[in-house]
């Protein structure tokens, strides 16, 4: 539905025109005329003379499909903030404890906690707040302006203005106490500055004004251009375009098919287009030459560093705390030059430096001397040149323990050993030529020990035939059963195993006796039953 644009000075003066309307349409307030004393239809804009086609108020309309009545019960208005309604003098029964107001308790008192609330002082009695209920539309739970002062914001605009007016009172006494200066200085050098005072008296009006200054005046300098999917990194941001126009674009500059690839999306070329051309002519080498050169590499080498310094265990981070990496990676660079600068000095010191201007001595610049040195036929020298041996780093010729030899002189079953005492034990006590004949006897009679072992292996002991018993153990030389024993004993096994097959002849007290006599142990093998047997069954 079209309806007229009209500008309100304020949100309440919008509000005031809303809830008119919805008065008229519930028939509450007198509908509006227009100059003629005509009824103005509300939903026909002012501009028009009549309705439109599809606007046909004669028939019936959906206006019954939503609720365009007002509810009474709703309201517009909000909370009073910080109103009070009662003072007490008093302290009231049901009051907060800390404050003494009755709309509150103290578990929900706003003020600060007393060291005696108010219910002990029964002094300094806070006031009662005001509380209101609003029963509030759709609209106005989720207005989030409802409620919102306006004259707040004068403020906010006072703020400001006396900052500017601060800052114009401060620029304003900055360029009088230049013009006095000036004044001061012109006035001992005589009238000869009058076209500099002119200069610096223009450079000040500049620096006043330079805030003042149209952006479009700059060009194409200041123009602020969105950011999106560029080599710089990322899809926000701003840029400056400080191309200038009259510069040949870089996709122009080699025509050839096979030259440097250029990238339209983010406008990169990444190759030298003339690469043949003389360095002193171009004015472009490709954006590698930016990223490979300057800053740039700077920069990349302090990437690299922190990394490398986070790898290692150090709490750097280029993008969290980038002043900390800097900072880190110039102490760095500083101890690595000295670390450097004092290895060259060792190195020199110790071998001396070639490029100095000292003069080598004659001998080694003609290799004589006054040594005389024999030589055989064969080559070999006889006399005068002593051959030295090689020296070691280690120490050389210390005999401790009173050994006479060094440790690993002597080599025997995969171990090294002195060859004085022949001992494998290096922190050994050296025992000599008596040690050599104990060690040899205890080799001996450890040899001898073990071929008599392996011989008595060799040849096993014949094993004894052992009768067992008729109860599995060893028959003893003087066993003898009696028969009469025996004959009870049978009598007591066979009973046994009828208790056994009958359990209603087994008594209650049982004394039971673990003392196993050789008769019955014989009464009870010859009662057993051996399941391997093939005559069991015609036993009994």
């Amino acid at each position: 539905m079209a309806t007229a644009s009209v500008a309100f000075k304020s949100r309440e003066d919008h509000r005031k025109q809303l809830e008119l309307e919805e008065a008229r349409k519930a028939g509450l307030a007198p509908a509006e005329v227009d100059e003629d004393g005509k009824e103005i239809n509300p939903h026909i804009p002012q501009y028009m003379s009549s309705a439109p086609w599809y606007l046909n108020a004669e028939r019936p309309s959906l206006k019954h499909q939503r609720k365009w009545k007002s509810d009474p019960n709703y309201t517009k208005s909000w909370y009073d903030r910080g109103a009070k309604i009662f003072q007490s003098e008093k302290y009231r029964k049901g009051a907060c404890e800390n404050c003494g107001a009755m709309t509150h308790d103290a578990k929900s008192c706003m003020e600060r906690p007393r060291k005696k609330g108010a219910k002990w002082t029964n002094m300094h009695i806070a006031p009662d707040e005001k509380i209101e209920t609003f029963e509030l539309d759709y609209d106005g739970k989720r207005d989030r302006w409802n409620g919102y002062d306006a004259s707040t914001y004068a403020r906010v605009i006072e703020r400001y203005e006396a900052r500017d007016e601060a800052r114009r009172k401060y620029l304003k006494e900055q360029q009088l106490k230049k013009l006095e200066e000036k004044n001061s200085k012109n006035d001992g050098e005589g009238g000869g500055g009058g076209e500099d005072s002119d200069e610096d008296d223009d450079d000040d009006e500049l620096k006043v004004d330079e805030a003042k200054v149209d952006e479009s005046k700059q060009m194409d300098f200041a123009k602020v251009e969105k950011r999106v999917r560029t080599t710089g990194g990322g899809s926000t941001g701003t840029v400056r375009n400080l191309r200038i126009r009259e510069d040949t674009a870089k996709y122009l500059l080699n025509l050839d098919v096979n030259s440097a690839y250029y990238d339209p999306k983010t406008r990169s070329m990444r190759e030298d287009p003339l690469p043949d051309a003389d360095p002193n002519e171009k004015f472009y080498g490709g954006d590698n030459q930016y990223r490979m050169s300057g800053q740039a590499l700077e920069f990349k080498q302090l990437n690299i560093h922190a990394w490398e310094a986070f790898d290692k265990g150090q709490d750097i981070h280029m993008q969290a705390a980038p002043s900390q990496a800097e900072l880190l990676f110039r102490n760095y660079k500083v101890i690595k030059e000295k670390l450097k600068s004092k290895t060259k000095d060792t190195i020199m010191e110790k071998y001396g430096n070639a490029a100095t201007e000292e003069e080598i001595p004659m001998e080694l610049l003609l290799g004589q001397s006054e040594r005389q040195v024999e030589y055989d036929r064969a080559g070999r020298v006889i006399k005068g040149m002593e051959t030295s041996l090689p020296k070691s780093k280690y120490e050389e010729d210390i005999f401790i323990n009173n050994h006479t030899s060094v440790w690993g002189s002597w080599w025997k079953d995969h171990q090294w050993g002195y060859k004085c005492c022949k001992q494998t034990i290096r922190n050994s006590y050296c025992t000599g030529a008596a040690g050599i004949e104990a060690a040899e006897a205890a080799t001996d009679l450890m040899k001898a020990n073990i071929a008599r072992k392996a011989a008595s292996e060799d040849a096993p002991a014949p094993a004894e035939e052992k009768k067992l018993a008729t109860w599995g153990t060893e028959v003893p030389e003087d066993l003898v059963l009696d028969e009469k024993l025996l004959t009870e004993a049978l009598k007591k096994e066979d009973e046994r195993r009828r208790e056994e097959k009958d359990e209603r002849k087994r008594k209650y007290n049982v004394r039971w006796n673990d003392e196993v006599t050789a008769e019955e142990m014989e009464a009870y093998r010859m009662k057993k039953v051996h399941h391997d047997d093939p005559m069991k069954d015609f036993l009994n």
